[in-house]
Parts: structure tokens; C-alpha cells; sequence
């Protein structure tokens, strides 16, 4: 099996590289084939199952509002479905004191006709919501334990009906299996520690031919591996196989996701890969089972341990779907916001708007004394190391003291945009730490264009009165991972001497490498 399994690999590996410039450098490649990452975009800790002849996955968003869920009819391409929730209800959300916390490490199962989700928050406890379908209405987050420094919860229904949960705790490990009420709602019992490894957490539990499986990524987010522990008992002892490494490949930290199977039966693992300024992207590994173990990858150096695959073969699934990716553009025309936008910390819902301005998304300035304490600051991930993003602004409402553009966010941020300074207007540009010349202008309606290359770290910003002739502002600059997450495109709009003011943007465009 291994013999055949490398020699399609390297068919596969040599057919399609031959092919992926006149498609992607990623995902799916319109010849059966797909390129690892499958989504080149920060889908941290994925948790990923099969309903029917769907696929749902979820991921951590830490401090952005809120999670999303996204489906697949083919394992490869994605699209965002539902938002599972909006906010947070504590205060430390409200004012920007919970970066790299939020949700981690989510889990997403299906049980009695019923999607459930359990997350922790660092700070907060252990949470649940459900919901009939994934679109929603999701039930408001119910808090199932408070509690501090839990994380990457997993629930478990077993045969009988009797429901499980299992966890870690924050520095990874050890791993605590919960008795739970049936209804999902209350743990019953103190818990009881399972294991203790290097670096221990992201737990997953399945049971397959009488055997419990907790899958669990070892060794830390860019260095580790993926462990599988499978016992007859869900208290254990537990027999421990290392089942996917780096190995001889460029992929580093290959671990942190999900076991999917297929209706025909084939089985497939999904993980992330930490990929710097990106964030953690996803990726999707053929699996299969032996005397009852996973084996996932390509044991291409022979040590009896699985290693990712670049390029491999979609999975079986009868059925021509189209090659699509999670959304991004935004013509601000709908009465409702896009899927793929996410606030950095709550939002004031009473200060933004689809109506006020048909067409386009209108955001009245609050107070703030930086970007990184603005209130409705709107974001979305990145997709793939080189873009372009374009984005019209209306400024005839923006008054003294307001600044209101397009951000490249993270733990560290770079924005251009435009400032009023006692009813005069200037183009800037404005890093962490540091201010470019200000440009006094007098038009009212702007566009700017953000050119992104995270290879190379050339970001760099322009503006433009008539979306075409476009000047540099600023430096190039580095964007950045931070805070648990990859860096982010922003749009924002804030005031530092008052609140008030008001800014439009009409357009959000983006053109990305991958599979379009």
C-alpha cells in the first residue's frame, strides 16, 4: 500500500505542477487535483465533519466578531455559510482588552439533528451554542462552565447516548474528559486527566470499530505533530501512535485539526500549517486506516510516520462542483453584512449602517486614541501571499479629529486614509510607530489600493481620485502574525478629540493569487 501510495504521489506531484500556473498556487487546480493549502488563509485550529453529503468546518477568531461556518460539497472548496455569533457579552470585549482572547480551538459535531459547537475563551469559560441548521439562528452562547485558562474543548455523544467532554489547559496539557448531561448544557463530574504530553491539546474524539480515538496535535504550533491515543475505555489507558510529521517536507507544525470520512469511505485529514504574516492555512491529507490506527500522508522517508503531501488527488466524490473560495469582495448593497467580515473586539451596532447610505457601508466615528482602540473597525483574512484590494471612501462627512481609511492589521498595523485636521482634509499614511507626509486634497470621494506580497514583504499602499492613476504613500511595510492570527485587511473609522463624524465606503474589492 505505502509503495502505491508514493508512486501516485509523485504522478500526481509531477502532472500537476506542470499544470498549476495555468490554474492556482493553491487549492484546486480544475484537473482533478488539488494544491496544498487548500485555503491559503488563517483557518487556525480547523474542526471540520460530514453531514450527509456536506462538509462544515469552523475555526478559532480569537478577538474578531464573530465565527463563521463554511461548507464544502467536495472537501476542497470552501464557502462561508452562517455566522454562529457577533459578540461577546463582557465588558473587556467593548474595550479592546481581550486581543488573543476569544474563542479557541472550536469543536463543530453533529448530534440529534443538531450542530453543536463548544469553544473556551481564556479568560471566560467554556461556551456552546446549537442550531438546526448552519446558516442559523445559532442559540445565544450559553456559558456551560465559568472558568479560566481552559481550552480546545471536544464534545462526545457515545453509542448509548451518554455524552463526554474533553479539553486542555492553557500551556497545553494535560487532556481532562468531562461525564456531560446529554442535553450538552452542564458537565457532570470534576473531570479526569487522560494524558500528559509535550505539549498537548486541540483535543478531538471519535470512536470507530469499538476503539475511542482523541486526536491531539504535540509539540507546539510550529514545530509539532500529530498524535492519535486510542483506548476501549473513554477513560483510557490510552495506546499513543505519532501519526503525521514534517518529516523530509517544508510543511512545518502539520497538526491541530480534523478526521473526515467520505460516504464511499475514503478518510481524509485536515490540519493547519503556521505560514508567518498568513496566519495558519489549511490543508487536507489523504487517510486511511491499518490494524485500526490512522496513516495519514506519505511516509516519505520511511521512519513509519505519516509526512504531508504538496499535491494530491481530489477526494471520490460523484459530481462537477465549482472551484470557489471563501468570500471577499463587497459592493455594500445588501441589507445585510458580508459573511467574511469580522469586527476587531464588539461592535456598536448603532454605529454602522447598510441604509443610511444606499450602496454603500457607512461607519460614525466613536472616541479612540489609535486604531487598535477604535471602535467598528471591520476586518477579513487574507488570502494568499499576493494581492491587490481596492476600496472607494466618501469623506464629505468627516469632520475634526476623524481619521478613516484601509488598515493592514495585526499585532502591529499600517494604514492610509484620510484625516481631518480642523476642516482640512490629508491623505496620510500612518505605521505603529510612525507618520508619512500628509497631503492636503480637496475632492471628496477617494479610492485607495493596498498591494500586498507577504513573500517578499513588499506591502505597500496608493491613492487615487479616479481609480485609475494611482500614487504610492509611505514606505513598504511588513505585515505580521500577532495575536494568535494572521494579518488582517481592515477598514476603519475613529476620532481622536470627540466622537463624531462619519465616513462611506462604496466598494471592497479584492484580487488575490489561488484558485479563482
Amino acid at each position: 500500500m505505502k509503495e502505491k501510495l508514493l508512486v501516485l504521489y509523485f504522478i500526481v506531484l509531477i502532472s500537476t505542477l506542470s499544470y498549476s500556473q495555468k490554474r492556482g498556487s493553491w487549492g484546486d487546480q480544475g484537473n482533478g487535483t488539488y494544491i496544498n493549502p487548500i485555503i491559503n488563509a488563517d483557518y487556525s485550529d480547523p474542526d471540520v465533519i460530514r453531514v450527509g453529503n456536506k462538509y462544515y468546518m469552523i475555526c478559532s477568531e480569537f478577538h474578531y466578531m464573530g465565527m463563521t461556518i463554511q461548507e464544502s460539497d467536495d472537501m476542497v472548496n470552501w464557502k462561508i455559510v452562517g455566522r454562529i455569533y457577533d459578540h461577546l457579552n463582557f465588558p473587556a470585549y467593548d474595550t479592546f482588552k481581550r486581543y488573543a482572547g476569544g474563542s479557541w480551538a472550536p469543536a463543530i459535531r453533529f448530534h440529534d439533528n443538531k450542530f453543536w459547537i463548544y469553544f473556551c475563551t481564556i479568560n471566560e469559560g467554556l461556551f456552546m451554542t446549537n442550531a438546526s441548521s448552519p446558516e442559523g439562528p445559532w442559540s445565544p452562547l450559553l456559558l456551560v462552565k465559568e472558568v479560566e485558562k481552559w481550552e480546545d474543548p471536544c464534545p462526545f455523544w457515545d453509542d448509548d447516548g451518554q455524552a463526554f467532554l474533553g479539553h486542555s489547559v492553557h500551556g497545553a496539557g494535560p487532556i481532562i474528559i468531562h461525564k456531560m448531561s446529554v442535553d450538552g448544557t452542564k458537565l457532570l463530574d470534576e473531570g479526569k486527566t487522560v494524558y500528559t504530553g509535550p505539549v498537548a491539546e486541540g483535543t478531538k474524539i471519535y470512536k470507530r470499530n469499538n476503539y475511542y480515538y482523541i486526536s491531539i496535535p504535540e509539540g507546539g504550533v510550529s514545530e509539532g505533530w500529530q498524535t492519535v491515543l486510542r483506548s476501549k475505555n473513554i477513560y483510557g489507558p490510552y495506546e499513543k501512535r505519532v501519526v503525521l510529521e514534517k518529516g523530509s517536507t517544508p510543511v512545518n507544525g502539520p497538526h491541530q485539526g480534523a478526521i473526515v470520512d467520505t460516504p464511499n469511505g475514503e478518510w481524509w485529514f485536515y490540519h493547519f500549517q503556521s505560514a508567518g504574516a498568513l496566519g495558519r492555512v489549511l490543508h487536507l491529507h489523504p487517510m486511511f486506516w491499518h490494524d485500526d490506527w490512522p496513516v495519514i500522508g506519505i511516509d516519505i522517508d520511511r521512519n513509519g510516520i505519516g509526512e504531508p503531501v504538496t499535491v494530491w488527488k481530489k477526494p471520490d466524490i460523484a459530481g462537477n462542483f465549482p472551484i470557489v473560495a471563501p468570500q471577499s469582495d463587497d459592493e455594500f448593497n445588501l441589507a445585510e453584512l458580508g459573511l467574511q467580515w469580522q469586527w476587531n473586539h464588539n461592535p456598536i451596532n448603532a454605529n454602522w449602517s447598510l441604509t443610511d447610505k444606499k450602496g454603500s457601508l457607512v461607519l460614525k466615528a466613536k472616541k479612540a486614541a489609535n486604531l487598535m482602540e477604535a471602535h467598528n473597525t471591520l476586518t477579513q483574512k487574507v488570502m494568499g501571499n499576493t494581492g491587490e484590494v481596492t476600496v472607494q471612501m466618501d469623506v464629505h462627512q468627516m469632520i475634526s479629529g476623524q481619521k478613516a481609511g484601509l488598515s493592514s492589521m495585526s499585532k502591529i498595523y499600517n494604514s492610509v486614509g484620510v484625516k481631518n485636521d480642523n476642516g482640512k482634509l490629508y491623505v496620510y499614511f500612518e505605521g505603529k510607530d510612525k507618520t508619512s507626509e500628509e497631503i492636503l486634497i480637496t475632492k471628496k470621494s477617494i479610492y485607495f489600493k493596498l498591494k500586498l506580497d507577504l513573500v517578499h514583504q513588499k506591502n505597500h499602499f496608493y491613492y487615487s481620485f479616479d481609480n485609475k492613476n494611482f500614487k504610492a504613500i509611505g514606505p513598504d511595510f511588513d505585515a505580521a502574525f500577532g495575536y494568535w492570527k494572521g494579518s488582517r485587511i481592515a477598514l476603519f473609522s475613529y476620532n481622536e478629540l470627540n466622537d463624531g463624524g462619519t465616513t462611506a465606503f462604496n466598494f471592497f474589492h479584492y484580487n488575490y493569487d489561488g484558485p479563482k
